[in-house]
Order: structure tokens, then sequence, then C-alpha cells
């Protein structure tokens, strides 16, 4: 049987090669003849598909010319009929050689499928009440020299389809409509704050301390100054310097870099949109999150009400409110605040089999709790707010109980969407934090942040209360389009090379 199989795909390749050298040939016999189709530099569209199809009314007997990759190609004698597939979609052109001419046509019959071509004709309707384009002139705008997969078994084998997103944007409409619409997601965040009176800012990538989360940052070493610099893992200790500046709402929405696993939900670089607000905390965040999202899912996918998978999850109501401590109870039955110690805590982990390291405090632990018996259950739109301390290095504390700081994490599906502060501006209880960073980062813990001087010196200078949130991009968009996986929602996801 394997030798049968090994017979197939030899024979296939060499049915493809000769395919492709015949390709070549075209192209060598059109140069020839003065007709290289790489020398057109311009062609001017009037309309795309969608647009002819969804106005035909109007546009009936008008003359059009769109431009695109021919998907299909049916020759009938002196006449033929091929798709030609836009950035709108694909419409039927009708091509005759008593319209376009019998030299233009006999060129025409040579074309393949995958050329780009203009079409110039007019609107009209087939007997079978098809909306089609009667083509006056066709041009050869480019020649395809490699085969789309279709022409053998369709472009299904995920990895090809991430190393090649431009075949797959070309063989499946589905995937290019995720793609329009993150652009959507995106375009329409930056509308709804610019109503509420953010100012879009950009901080650098490379840069010398890669702080604001727990994260193992890249790092590279620039020539010119003979310095070792990291690409940023977040964007806050920028933005808030910013806050200090007196710009008092800024935003960026950008690529961020962290050196760690890949799966469904994580990629190595990733979108990242953070904005910081002065004078409000993070319940002023809650509201702004909360209204962000509901009007982000009704301008991208028309509806309040989100399907991911097996889950539906309605934006149109109060998004559920509940603290970590009061989420653990709920779901694992242990109360925290009958838990006065860390050596109290780990013996609770120890009765609940949850694993946790040396370092690790009360506080850690009631995190590891949250994850392992919390997470799963939060499918309708929450925020879980009041983290405690030790996980919180750069968030102001509950004046009440300071065990715990004003943060919450926005969850729906199960997954985290968005982490939020009233962000920390005391600048000496930021310096014991850094401090305590420090000491984890020595004790081998690469996601530890760096005590950052410079940081401390603009909180030193005076920074307004502020409320602080980061969305992670692509997330949403995975929630927005129904995506299986964070690569889905990439054009470009990272990819292991391919051996040569």
């Amino acid at each position: 049987m394997g030798q049968n199989n090994q017979q197939d795909n030899n024979t296939k390749q060499q049915d493809i090669n000769q395919l492709l050298k015949v390709r070549y040939e075209k192209l060598q016999e059109l140069q020839e003849g003065g007709k290289d189709p790489f020398s057109i530099t311009k062609y001017d569209v009037t309309h795309h598909s969608s647009e002819i199809i969804d106005h035909f009314e109007t546009m009936e007997n008008q003359e059009v010319a769109l431009a695109g990759r021919m998907m299909f190609k049916r020759v009938m004698g002196k006449a033929s009929f091929c798709n030609i597939q836009d950035i709108a979609g694909r419409i039927q052109a009708y091509v005759a050689r008593d319209n376009i001419g019998e030299e233009s046509y006999k060129e025409f019959k040579k074309y393949d499928v995958g050329d780009i071509l203009g079409i110039r004709g007019t609107v009209f309707k087939t007997k079978t009440g098809e909306i089609s384009i009667h083509a006056t002139e066709v041009t050869l705008l480019s020649k395809s020299l490699q085969i789309l997969p279709e022409k053998f078994h369709g472009l299904t084998d995920t990895d090809t389809r991430y190393r090649q997103r431009y075949v797959d944007l070309i063989m499946n409409e589905e995937v290019k409509d995720t793609f329009i619409k993150r652009s959507k997601v995106i375009s329409t965040i930056r509308k709804f704050l610019d109503t509420q009176g953010f100012m879009e800012v950009e901080t650098p990538m490379l840069v010398q301390n890669a702080g604001g989360a727990a994260a193992r940052p890249f790092e590279t070493h620039f020539n010119a100054l003979d310095e070792d610099l990291r690409l940023r893992i977040s964007l806050e200790l920028y933005l808030k310097r910013l806050i200090v500046g007196g710009l008092e709402r800024v935003y960026e929405i950008g690529r961020v870099f962290r050196n760690e696993g890949l799966d469904t939900r994580h990629n190595p670089e990733f979108t990242l949109m953070e904005l910081y607000q002065a004078y409000t905390d993070y319940h002023g965040m809650m509201d702004l999150t909360e209204n962000l999202y509901r009007h982000v899912a009704k301008e991208v996918t028309g509806s309040e009400i989100l399907t991911y998978g097996e889950h539906t999850m309605d934006l149109s109501k109060p998004f559920a409110r509940i603290t970590m401590v009061d989420a653990v109870k709920k779901y694992a039955n242990v109360d925290f605040h009958e838990i006065r110690t860390t050596e109290e805590a780990k013996k609770v982990a120890d009765e609940h089999h949850i694993q946790y390291e040396a370092r690790h405090e009360k506080g850690d632990i009631l995190n590891l709790f949250f994850e392992e018996y919390v997470e799963e259950h939060l499918i309708q739109p929450t925020f879980v707010m009041d983290h405690p301390i030790e996980i919180s290095p750069l968030t102001k504390k509950k004046p009440d109980n300071p065990d715990y700081v004003e943060r919450f994490e926005f969850f729906m599906n199960g997954w985290e969407m968005a982490n939020a502060y009233s962000e920390l501006n005391d600048p000496i209880d930021q310096r014991k934090r850094f401090e305590a960073q420090e000491a984890l980062l020595a004790a081998g813990d690469e996601e530890a942040n760096h005590l950052d001087e410079d940081f401390l010196n603009a909180l030193n200078i005076g920074m307004p209360p502020t409320g602080g949130i980061g969305f992670g991009i692509d997330r949403m968009v995975m929630m927005m389009t129904d995506s299986p996986a964070i690569r889905d929602v990439l054009l470009f996801p990272t990819m292991k090379t391919l051996e040569k």
C-alpha cells in the first residue's frame, strides 16, 4: 500500500511539474510577442464585484471595469465564461470572440486559473439569472506561475494555510472575512476611544527595561550603542509616563513580545491595547470596558450576543462583578478570608492537590486556586476584582484591606480578555514592590520585573490617580469571529522554520 501511495505522489508531482512548465512557456511567449504582463503598471478599476451584484437594478447595462484573480474558466468555442475574484467577492464574466476580437479571444483562451485579469464590459444577467459582466475588453495584468491548491486537493492543511496566508486568503472566503472583521474591530475601537477624548500615541518597542507584565522578554544587542536591549512585553510604563506629563487620556495599539510557548491562545508576538485615564479608578475602567465591548460587538457582528463554539455570551446585560476571594469560595468552597497565613494557605493547597512553589505566598496560592477552580466557569462577561497584592506589583492597594489591590480581570468564555488597575502612583510603595520583584528575579523567576529608576523618577514628579487597562486584541477578534485559535486571527503567525 505504501509503495502505491508513493507512486501516486510521484505521478502527481510529475503532472504538477508539467503544468508549471507550460505556464512558464506561456509567459515566455507573451514576452517574446511584446505583451509582457509584468510591464503593466496600473489598471483603472471602477467597481468591485459585490457593488455590481448588490446594485444590479441600477447598474444593468452600465459599463464597468473591475480587476481580480480568475478562479474558474470554461471555454465553449466562440464564447467562454470565467469567474473573477476581488476583495469584495466573485462575479462571472462572459467573454465572446465577437465582442473582444479574434486575437484577444485567442489569447484569453490561453490564460490560466490564478491569472489576474482586468475585465471591462457591461452589466447584464444571463438566461440562468446570474449577474455577469459582458466583456468588451480583457487585459492580462499579472501571470500566475504557480498552481492554486484547489486544482488537486484544496487548501485545508492548517500548517500550509498559516505559512502561505496569501494562498489561504485566495482559497478560503471565510479567512478573508475574518481579517476584514479584525480590521473593523481595531478601527471601531479607535473611533470609540476618540469619542471618549482619548489620544493615540506610540511608544518604544526596543527598551532597556521590559516591564509592566509578568513575562520573559526577548533580548537583543544594539551595536551602535553597544547596549543590550529587550523587546517590550507591555505598553504600561511608557504610557504612565505620559499621564505624568499631563496627557490625561492616552492609549496605544501595538505589538508586544513575550518569549513564551505557543498554543491556541498564545503567540510570541501579539497585539495589545493599553489605555490610561487620569482621575478615575478600576471601577471607571469596568464601565469603559463594558461599553467598549458591547459597542464593538454590535458594530462588527451586528449583535450584542456572541457565539463562540458551544457557548453563547450575552453582552446586552450588565456584566457580572465578583471578587477573586468570593469566586474561589463559590467554585472551590475555600474561603481565603478565613486563611490568615501563608502556611495555612499551603496546607489547604496540599489538601486540594494544588501545586505551588516554595516562594509562593498566600496571595499566590489564592491565584492558583482561582486558575484551577474558577476560570473555566466564567463564560458570561464577568469582572473578577480585588486581586492579592503578591501578583499585582503595579496596582494601588485597597485602602480598607492592604493585602489586596484595586485590580480586575475581565473574563468571557473562560478566558481572560483584559486586565485593569487603579494604578499605583505612590513612588515609595512602588520602589518597595520593584525591590521585591528584583528578589524574585535573583531567585530565578524570569518573569519578574526589573527595577525601573526612570519610571520611579516619573512617579516622584507626581502621577494623578489613574485607571489603566490592557486588552488582548487577538482574543477579542477570536471571540468576534468564532475563531478556534489565535493563529486564525494573525495574518502571519509565528511558525517553526521548515528544514531545507
